[in-house]
């Protein structure tokens, strides 16, 4: 498989497959900042981002956010004075789908493509 960045997020149904072990574990291995929690019985990926104030925290909320439209696939995003906390997963299956590693993949090339943090 090609680097997570470099696919696309596609549409997601009920029923759709959760992505493998073995994808949840490379994607682990290359992003080791990430975790994965259990949230009420779903697993979900969260990382913190810190920043040096929360202008710049807001910029990077708004990049995240306009990377979920392009990718029609929406994180929980909290934002703070220096600090934004994305979380991805995949509601329709109440899972991680490959669109999760993929598009937390991509937030992390939105925070590694920035000297303004």
């Amino acid at each position: 498989m090609s680097d997570f960045t470099e696919l696309k997020c596609e549409a997601c149904r009920a029923g759709a497959p959760a992505a493998t072990s073995e994808e949840r574990a490379r994607f682990l291995q290359e992003h080791p900042e990430w975790t994965v929690i259990d949230l009420d019985g779903v697993p979900q990926l969260r990382r913190t981002f810190n920043f040096a104030n929360f202008v710049a925290a807001l910029d990077f909320t708004n990049k995240v956010g306009a990377l979920a439209e392009a990718e029609d696939h929406h994180p929980a995003l909290l934002t703070e004075w220096g600090k934004s906390t994305v979380t991805w997963w995949t509601h329709k299956i109440k899972d991680l789908h490959l669109n999760d590693l993929i598009a937390a993949s991509k937030t992390d090339a939105i925070y590694a493509g920035s000297s303004d943090w």
